[in-house]
């Protein structure tokens, strides 16, 4: 009988351990402090600003790059990891909504610290048709001023950036809950086109 009571102890720890792990990737990170010396030390990305160039492999391995998309609307959205519960919600939420992203012009593309191979597993086991960018080096999170650390491991911050046709970023969201977010983006996406108008 303690022997039972012990292990169903032991099993409880490694359960609630996993779940808050669970919990805290899908948190908001504290920002990640990179040194002075590193070009473009967290240089802010601002509204109104070129978006800064980029090219990174996608789960097929292929290069993607911001420029290949001149001409229309790009929401680049960052996101802490794959597989987590807050990113599967936030990358659902995109591909349902994928049809009115393609109505307005745009094209959704995903970033985050993993590697291609787990972009290609998460897609296929997610449904998921985007392109998800691996940046394994931090470069492109880098840029966009969205690396973040927690518990001592770098992650991207779940941040969104609306990029109009020529380049420019247009809207920023930092800090973005999964829930309702691609709603958000679109009802955004839908004024900045008629400003411009």
């Amino acid at each position: 009988m303690w022997r039972i009571e012990a292990e169903m102890r032991i099993f409880v720890a490694a359960l609630l351990s996993f779940l808050i792990l669970q919990a805290s990737l899908d948190a908001t990170p504290r920002p990640f402090r990179q040194s002075a010396d590193e070009p473009q030390a967290n240089k802010i990305v601002a509204e109104g600003e070129i978006a800064p160039a980029f090219s990174s492999p996608s789960q097929d391995g292929r290069p993607v790059s911001l420029a290949q998309y001149r001409g229309k609307w790009v929401i680049l959205y960052f996101y802490p990891k794959d597989f987590t519960q807050g990113c599967t919600i936030e990358a659902h939420n995109f591909q349902k909504d994928e049809a009115q992203y393609q109505a307005k012009n745009a094209v959704v593309l995903g970033v985050s610290l993993d590697s291609s191979d787990s972009h290609r597993q998460f897609c296929a086991k997610e449904g998921l048709n985007f392109k998800l960018l691996a940046d394994d080096s931090s470069e492109v999170t880098k840029l966009y001023a969205s690396l973040t650390e927690f518990q001592g491991k770098k992650y991207a911050a779940r941040n969104t950036f609306i990029i109009d046709p020529s380049g420019v970023v247009r809207k920023i969201y930092r800090g973005v809950k999964p829930n309702g977010h691609s709603q958000e983006v679109l009802s955004a996406l839908s004024e900045l086109q008629q400003s411009k108008a």
